[in-house]
C-alpha cells in the first residue's frame, strides 16, 4: 500500500501547491486522481515519483518510508512513472529505451507486444531514435510502452490520454482494463477523461491542493458527472468545475 500522510509542497514563492494531503492507494487497484486544472494532481504524481521532494508529510511503500529517496532509488523501490511531457533521449532508439526499461533484452515479439498496446506498429517504430523526430503524440505512446515494461510495483500515469489520437485512445483504455486484469501491481493514473474514471476502482478528486473527496468508483463518479456543478461540485466551487 502507499500512504500519503500530511503532504505539503510549496513553490519557490511560497505558493502552496500540496495543502496537508492524506490518502491510501491500496494494493492491486487501479485508482485515478481527477479534479480541477491547477488543483495539485501532477504535482502529486510527481511527489509520488520522487520527482519532487515535499516540505513536509511523509511518503510510505509498504510501511517503508520513502519520502527522502530520489527517482532512481523509488524505481529500483518498484515505482514507474511516465511523465505528462515525455522526456526525448538522443541516441537511443524505441527499443533500446523498452529495453532499458524492463533491464533486459527483449525479443521482438515483446517489442511488438509492447508497442501494440499504445497503438504503435512495432515495425515501423523499435528502430526509430527517440528525438525531436517523433510526434508530441508519439514520444508519449513510447513512454507509456516503457512504463508497460517495467511491469512495476505502483506505475504512475500523468494525463497519457495528452496528445494520443482517439483510436489509440481506445487502445490505450483497452491495456489499462488488461493490465489491472493480469498483473499485480497498482495502477495509479491521473486523468479527467470519463472513459477513464469509469474504469477506476478507487477515485480521489484533487483541489486546491487538498483531497476534497476519496472512495469507491461507485460512490465518486456520479457526483463528478452531474451537470450542475455550481450546486453540486464535491470541493464546494462556485464555479463551474473542470469538465
Amino acid at each position: 500500500m502507499l500512504e500519503l500522510k500530511h503532504l505539503r509542497w510549496s513553490l519557490p514563492d511560497g505558493a502552496e501547491i500540496i495543502r496537508d494531503v492524506s490518502v491510501d492507494i491500496p494494493d492491486q487497484k487501479l485508482v485515478v486522481v481527477t479534479g480541477p486544472n491547477g488543483g495539485g494532481k501532477t504535482t502529486l504524481a510527481r511527489l509520488i515519483a520522487g520527482v519532487q521532494t515535499p516540505d513536509s508529510g511523509q511518503i510510505l511503500l509498504d510501511g517503508e518510508d520513502i519520502t527522502g529517496l530520489d527517482v532512481t532509488q523509488r524505481a529500483n523501490k518498484g515505482i514507474a512513472y511516465g511523465f505528462q511531457q515525455p522526456v526525448r533521449f538522443k541516441g537511443l532508439t524505441v527499443r533500446d529505451l523498452l529495453e532499458l526499461a524492463a533491464g533486459e533484452k527483449l525479443d521482438e515479439p515483446t517489442v511488438c507486444e509492447l508497442l501494440g498496446k499504445v497503438g504503435l506498429c512495432a515495425q515501423e517504430y523499435m528502430d526509430r531514435q527517440m528525438d525531436a523526430a517523433l510526434s508530441g503524440g508519439e514520444s508519449k505512446r513510447v513512454e507509456i510502452a516503457t512504463v508497460l515494461a517495467r511491469r512495476a510495483k505502483l506505475s504512475v500515469f500523468d494525463e497519457p490520454e495528452a496528445g494520443i489520437d482517439l483510436w489509440s485512445f481506445s487502445k490505450l483504455v483497452e491495456t489499462f482494463q488488461e493490465l489491472h486484469r493480469s498483473q499485480n501491481g497498482t495502477l495509479l493514473i491521473i486523468s479527467h477523461q470519463e472513459r477513464i474514471l469509469s474504469i477506476a476502482d478507487e477515485i480521489i478528486v484533487i483541489a486546491d491542493g487538498t483531497v476534497r473527496a476519496s472512495g469507491p468508483r461507485a460512490e465518486i463518479l456520479p457526483v463528478l458527472l452531474q451537470g450542475e456543478w455550481a450546486a453540486r461540485c464535491p470541493w464546494g466551487k462556485e464555479t463551474v468545475c473542470d469538465e
